[in-house]
Order: C-alpha cells, then structure tokens, then sequence
C-alpha cells in the first residue's frame, strides 16, 4: 500500500510541476519564452514517464486537460 501511494502522491507532484510550468510560459514575456518552453518540455516529459510507470500510456487525456501546447509537445516529438 505505501508503495502505491508513493506512486500516486509522485504522480500528482509531477502534475503539479506541469500546471505551474505552463502557466509561466503562458506568462512569459518575447525574450523568457525559450526557457519557459525548455522547462515546461521537462516537466511534462517527466510527468509522462511517470504517467508510464503507473501503467498509464495514452497521454490524450492529460494534454486536454493540462491544455499542452503543441510548441511543448513537439519538444518531446510527440507531435
């Protein structure tokens, strides 16, 4: 049971990291947007290996509901 609740909490942490990556790169001034980009790209990768891990492999719902740009996705050669 720890364990699997280990992997949830990791799970939602990993979320957490996306909705504030994006929502500084939906911030981010001309010249920050690069590296918004860069760290919005590692969060979600992180959070898709850790999505894979609990066995979850589709990412359509996630990318809907996290509204992922595709600038981000595209980082990732998901696109």
């Amino acid at each position: 049971m720890e364990i699997i609740a280990e992997t949830a909490a990791a799970l939602g942490r990993a979320g957490q990291k996306v909705e504030q990556t994006l929502e500084k790169l939906n911030g981010a001034a001309e010249h920050e947007r690069q590296l918004c980009l860069k760290a919005a790209a590692q969060a979600v990768h992180a959070y898709f290996i850790q999505r894979e891990l609990c066995g979850l492999r589709n990412h359509d719902d996630p990318i809907r509901h996290y509204g992922i740009p595709r600038a981000v996705l595209v980082r990732l050669g998901a696109a």
